[in-house]
């Protein structure tokens, strides 16, 4: 969770905007909420926040990320949530942990890191951001309450990073 005046939070995002970085968006925008993900990646491209990082969207991670993010030193990820304990969004530090997702569609960012960790040594440092969202049908366009923890999201990042 988010914790006011944390230093160590705040010289993460501080040091995004490195070709040792990603920023990566999980979600599929043609599922209404799910693509809140994506959303914060495109307000990044399209304000020009962040420029040497690398940006990517994805409808779900891979194994295959596993390699990617050991080739980095900071990875946000930023995923839609269902969960009801996060008001708007939330942003938490990640640690390695392998667990049974990597055996379906739906790997978990500790498995990612558990699994650089674990195949190529490598253990950057990763941050989750998780922006509350609410309906998840077959349709493009977010909900206006999604749209607003977008933005509160996206208001705290900026007063960070800008």
């Amino acid at each position: 969770m988010i914790a006011k005046n944390d230093n160590k939070l705040e010289l993460f995002l501080q040091a995004l905007d490195s070709a040792d970085s990603i920023i990566y968006g999980i979600g599929n925008v043609g599922r209404e909420d799910d693509g809140l993900g994506w959303a914060f990646v495109d307000w990044i491209e399209k304000e020009g926040i962040c420029p040497k990082a690398e940006l990517v969207r994805s409808y779900q991670l891979h194994l295959e990320d596993a390699d990617l993010i050991g080739r980095k030193k900071q990875i946000l990820f930023v995923d839609a949530s269902k969960k009801e304990e996060i008001a708007h969004f939330s942003i938490s530090k990640v640690e390695p942990k392998l667990d049974f997702s990597f055996t379906s569609h739906a790997i978990s960012v500790q498995s990612i890191l558990a699994t650089s960790k674990q195949c190529f040594e490598k253990i950057p440092e990763v941050y989750l951001m998780e922006i509350a969202g609410y309906e998840w049908e077959l349709k493009i366009g977010l909900t206006q309450d999604a749209e607003n923890n977008l933005n509160r999201s996206i208001e705290y990042f900026r007063t960070i990073v800008s």
